[in-house]
């Protein structure tokens, strides 16, 4: 998605705040909070050896593939909010199992209960099993690779400024959106070939 364009979908959409959570990078979500700061919060989805992580309030990059716990004290030094991204999505590439969610999850602020781009309907009931006996609150989101799926998902919850407030406001936050249909995994598909062929598909 190109940037602006991204930015002018999420207001006409009515959305408050867009967190840019690009895969192991915060450059373009801290170049966009730079341009919109009363909107967007600069984010990353890391890849860990394990899994997955989501983080927000992010001010600067931390590597990818480390071990989570590592990856999640990087982040906690920045002062960032953490929380793990579709944890039971075992169509992804990259999964938890039981026992590295159970290392985790003591260190984390929440834990995604809902994620547009599950495809099986069981794997967000089973992560709000997870968050709820863990005592964690949930985090919600599109997964959104297209314009079309910006805002499907998300949380309404108290206004926030920074990391603390928003850790508060998950407490009291509520899921709303849909499941994305089938035909965005196979135009996200096509894009990755695309691009991985130099555009000339």
């Amino acid at each position: 998605m190109q940037p602006q364009r991204l930015l002018a979908v999420a207001r006409e959409r009515g959305l408050q705040r867009l967190c840019i959570t690009d895969h192991n990078s915060v450059r373009t979500g801290l170049e966009l909070a730079a341009r919109a700061p009363e909107l967007v919060v600069p984010g990353i989805e890391l890849l860990t050896t394990k899994g997955e992580l989501l983080a927000y309030f992010v001010t600067a990059e931390v590597p990818a593939r480390l071990e989570p716990l590592r990856a999640i004290e990087l982040l906690r030094a920045q002062g960032a909010v953490i929380s793990v991204s579709h944890p039971f999505d075992h169509k992804r590439g990259a999964r938890w199992s039981a026992a590295d969610l159970a290392q985790i999850l003591p260190h984390v602020d929440a834990l995604e209960t809902f994620n547009a781009r599950c495809v099986t309907r069981g794997m967000n009931p089973l992560a709000t099993l997870a968050a709820f006996d863990a005592g964690l609150p949930a985090t919600a989101g599109s997964d959104a690779h297209g314009y079309g799926e910006v805002g499907i998902a998300g949380l309404l919850l108290p206004d926030f400024a920074n990391a603390n407030e928003l850790r508060a406001a998950l407490r009291a936050a509520q899921i709303f959106g849909r499941r994305s249909s089938v035909a965005v995994h196979l135009s996200s598909r096509w894009a990755a070939l695309r691009s991985r062929a130099g555009g000339k598909l």
